[in-house]
């Protein structure tokens, strides 16, 4: 029978705590989005916790509302290009020789990819200063200001 106050079970209690049990790997990732559950924090010593399943309704508008304007920009876009105008981004403008479904792919894949790691970001801090989600609020707002220059544009061509 092993005593409770012995110098072993002492020293394994002590190994116990101080080997961090929590891995974070893809695994995780998949695990916690198939059952998300994690919105709050666990433990008190955890301090801010960065990585959740749930996240803030406002992340989910900007997230889709980006999504939209992007879409919407890609068709402005094109009709700009037909009555004339330049894509300036040389990026776009390259992948638009191979085609507009090339275009319209590239350019939903990568805000897609964007905005995908901004909200898993979201509370993270960009140089210890501004929260990753506020770039996302940015994103919004320059999609936002690229669609009231392609509206104008349109309107002064009739």
């Amino acid at each position: 029978m092993t005593n409770v106050h012995s110098p072993q079970v002492f020293a394994e209690a002590c190994e116990r705590r101080s080997v961090e049990r929590r891995v974070f790997d893809w695994r995780t990732v998949l695990y916690g989005f198939i059952r998300s559950r994690r919105h709050c924090h666990r433990r008190s010593e955890d301090g801010e916790i960065l990585f959740v399943d749930r996240h803030h309704p406002w992340l989910f508008f900007l997230a889709v509302g980006t999504m939209l304007l992007s879409a919407t920009d890609a068709m402005l876009t094109l009709r700009l290009l037909e009555v004339g105008f330049f894509e300036a981004n040389p990026l776009m403008a390259a992948t638009m020789e191979r085609g507009t479904t090339m275009f319209a792919a590239t350019k939903m894949a990568m805000t897609g990819v964007g905005i995908l790691m901004l909200v898993y970001l979201a509370r993270t801090r960009f140089l210890d200063r501004v929260r990753a989600g506020v770039f996302l609020t940015g994103l919004f707002l320059f999609y936002a200001c690229v669609i009231c220059y392609e509206v104008v544009n349109l309107l002064g061509m009739s």
